[in-house]
């Protein structure tokens, strides 16, 4: 590829062109390893914690430590209405953050409407994060902590029929890492899986990762971070799971239903048409939504535009969908 085929690339929707202007100097665009500890320390100054906004939204939570990957202990916090009865749906969640930052806090809120009108449970996991954990285990604590939700299940009122798993960026890509585990170890069955600018593939070859290299919100050198953290040499070498690297599966049969969105200009967008793609290749069903102008997570960073509106209703209607 050539300098001309990096500047060319989607113009950013005007509104979040506007609002990504003023990112600038708040949220870097290149991440590197050495931002690591600044960034899982940093507080967004005027945005409530994740305690208070579920306080707010008049929610409980509740942490409980179970065994992950190999026994060792991670934790899971299971997040409902206050004093809540009966069964509903569950949604286990994997929080995003490159595979390196975040904490399964992160981007929780996302799930809250769901839950207050659906009188869901999310249970979501505290995977143990790269560098200083690489693959294969933060897939692996995510997938014991969908099996100890499944096994739970009754004591936690949720309805295994309408259990789903939802991420997104990392999260997003581990989500769908786990279903594949799930799949192949005859493990809990999923409802559906709501896949969010998913991190699926770290190769780095596609058109939009050359595309998005130095602009915006993830750009390709943020990616090759994360997953260079995650994989260490084995990245882009014939050494890695499907379960890691979702996009490296070539059968996606017997997968639950997914709902796949991104932005045109994110890094993501060729691999996430391409995995959507994958599964209506292997006899699957998937929702498929490429956002115009939309960088990587816009709707989270500015929730007020208009085109994230139009993202998290597209979502609300596949969720209703899904669960009747």
């Amino acid at each position: 590829m050539t300098e001309t085929t990096q500047l060319c690339r989607p113009p950013f929707d005007p509104e979040l062109g506007a609002a990504l202007d003023a990112l600038t100097g708040v949220y870097p665009t290149t991440i590197t390893l050495d931002m690591i500890p600044a960034l899982r320390n940093a507080v967004i100054p005027g945005l409530p914690t994740a305690a208070e906004a579920i306080e707010q939204a008049g929610l409980e939570t509740r942490d409980i430590t179970i065994p992950g990957y190999g026994g060792d202990e991670i934790i899971v916090s299971v997040v409902q209405i206050k004093d809540r009865t009966g069964t509903g749906p569950g949604f286990y969640f994997t929080h995003g953050g490159g595979m390196i930052i975040g904490d399964r806090w992160t981007g929780v809120m996302a799930l809250t409407d769901w839950i207050l009108r659906y009188n869901a449970v999310a249970v979501t996991v505290e995977y143990r994060l790269a560098p200083e954990y690489v693959d294969p285990v933060p897939v692996e604590d995510c997938y014991a902590g969908l099996v100890w939700t499944a096994a739970h299940a009754q004591e936690l009122g949720i309805d295994l029929d309408r259990l789903l798993i939802a991420g997104g960026s990392a999260g997003g890509g581990l989500a769908a890492g786990t279903a594949l585990l799930a799949r192949d170890r005859r493990g809990p069955k999923l409802a559906g899986q709501l896949l969010m600018y998913p991190m699926l593939d770290d190769r780095d070859q596609t058109v939009s990762t050359i595309q998005i290299d130095g602009v915006g919100v993830w750009d390709r050198g943020s990616n090759v971070t994360g997953w260079t953290a995650l994989l260490g040499d084995r990245r882009g070498t014939d050494d890695v799971s499907i379960y890691a690297a979702p996009s490296r599966a070539t059968d996606l049969s017997g997968l639950p239903p997914a709902f796949i969105d991104c932005g045109s200009a994110e890094v993501f967008r060729d691999e996430d048409i391409a995995y959507a793609a994958a599964i209506w290749a292997s006899g699957g069903q998937a929702e498929l939504h490429v956002w115009p102008g939309g960088f990587h997570a816009f709707e989270g960073l500015v929730p007020q535009a208009a085109l994230s509106r139009e993202m998290v209703t597209a979502r609300d209607n596949w969720v209703r969908r899904i669960l009747g």
